[in-house]
């Protein structure tokens, strides 16, 4: 039943053959290029707030990371072959063979955005927000070109969804808390020469 559902929706999302111009370069854009948003906007969180953006930031970090580490996991113990390797559909966007599911493209973004979406930073939840709809972008833009299929979107969000609770429990709060002023410390030692001309904030 699953696998029949996911058939149909990839038979719905994905382009369609002769797929070029316009349609094919946006789609190509945001299937390979808005992932970028992810660290770029940790970046400008942690360089633009204080103690709790930078808390928050580092939270998303922690989630995606260990969301990424359990990709690998799964895909190490069932191989889930892509689209082109069946020959379903039609593919538009080199990738290697590797197992397809969960998505960590979907995983990545979506992790990030979760967590700071339903943070209590308002910096942090106003990036968060702009990111979910991105996020969305994404997933569908890869299954569009063809290298995933929709169910490893769902499980992108799955793991996404359980990797940003786990990101708000009092437990894993309270590490990044001790983790965080080793990680300003490494930060400022590491660029010590613009945050000393005052071109960081410290």
């Amino acid at each position: 039943m699953v696998e029949h559902l996911n058939l149909i929706l990839f038979a719905v999302l994905n382009a369609p053959a002769g797929l070029d111009g316009w349609p094919l370069l946006g789609a190509m854009f945001a299937a390979e290029w808005l992932i970028y948003l992810v660290p770029l906007s940790l970046v400008v969180l942690w360089l633009a707030g204080g103690g709790p953006v930078r808390e928050v930031a580092l939270r998303a970090f922690v989630a995606a990371m260990c969301a990424l580490a359990l990709n690998n996991l799964i895909g190490q113990l069932w191989y889930s072959p892509r689209p082109f390797v069946l020959e379903v559909g039609h593919t538009f966007l080199l990738h290697a063979a590797d197992s397809s599911f969960p998505s960590d493209h979907a995983t990545s973004i979506f992790s990030v955005a979760l967590v700071l979406a339903f943070s209590r930073v308002p910096a942090a939840r106003r990036t968060g927000w702009l990111l979910l709809p991105l996020a969305l972008v994404v997933a569908w833009s890869r299954v569009y070109l063809g290298v995933h299929w929709p169910k490893d979107m769902a499980g992108a969000l799955a793991m996404s969804a359980a990797m940003a609770l786990l990101a708000g429990t009092p437990a894993l709060r309270a590490a990044c808390a001790q983790l965080l002023p080793l990680t300003e410390q490494l930060y400022r030692r590491v660029l010590a020469a613009p945050i000393g001309r005052g071109w960081l904030r410290p």
